[in-house]
């Protein structure tokens, strides 16, 4: 700025070879500031968006360092944190899923207004299944299971039963697959409620848990089967 001023003067002053020429402070800056904004001398300058950009840079820049001289430990100690605050945020995700999943309490219905057979539920999770739609496949063969020990009077037919309910019922009947019966639960309102999504491996799991239901047997029919053989032969003897 300074030579672009002395070229100023001098050039308004002649070639330089007589007396040197005042010039005022006011009238120097104003040729200089009138030098400056030629084009040549901005041809290279950065964007508007690149301005922005480093502008921002700054900006975080500056707040970083205030936020690092205010924790204990400066820089470290300010990593340490940020770290906590994601490990707990992600802890909490994992446990309650996300903010819209709605309590087990206000749960609505495992089934729909229209009634389908086992069969039919089956079919629509198998379908869903060989599309990779893995929610709608839990989904249909969650109420496939209820539907078959509904059909098998393992459980009685009530409109508006929850998958939570179900599974806490058929446990009763069937105590062996009561912790299975619970998780394909969870996975279904994970999965209809929490905003979760499904994997395959979700899907398998229900799929083999309906499997293994059809050939088990209720543990009060055993009971009393066992009771009245036991009966039947002290009588006999």
């Amino acid at each position: 700025m300074l030579r672009t001023a002395d070229t100023a003067v001098r050039a308004a002053g002649g070639s330089g070879d007589g007396p040197p020429v005042t010039t005022p402070r006011d009238p120097a800056r104003e040729a200089a500031r009138r030098e400056l904004s030629k084009r040549l001398y901005h041809e290279n300058d950065p964007g508007l968006f690149q301005r922005a950009l480093n502008a921002f840079w700054d900006w975080l820049d500056r707040l970083f360092n205030s936020a690092a001289s205010a924790t204990p430990g400066g820089t470290t100690g300010l990593v340490v944190v940020i770290l906590f605050v994601v490990a707990v945020l992600g802890a909490l995700w994992w446990r309650l899923g996300t903010p819209h999943r709605q309590p087990s309490s206000t749960a609505t219905a495992l089934f729909d207004d229209r009634p389908r057979s086992a069969a039919e539920h089956r079919a629509a999770a198998e379908a869903h299944a060989a599309q990779g739609h893995w929610n709608q496949a839990v989904q249909e063969g969650m109420r496939a299971i209820v539907r078959s020990l509904e059909e098998r009077t393992l459980l009685d037919v009530r409109p508006g039963r929850t998958a939570d309910e179900a599974a806490a019922e058929a446990g009763r009947t069937l105590p062996a697959h009561t912790e299975r019966l619970r998780a394909a639960a969870r996975e279904f309102d994970d999965v209809t409620y929490g905003g979760r999504r499904a994997t395959e491996q979700a899907y398998h799991r229900i799929a083999e848990l309906d499997r293994d239901l059809e050939r088990a047997r209720p543990a009060l029919a055993h009971s009393t089967t066992s009771t009245a053989h036991t009966t039947h032969q002290g009588a006999t003897e």
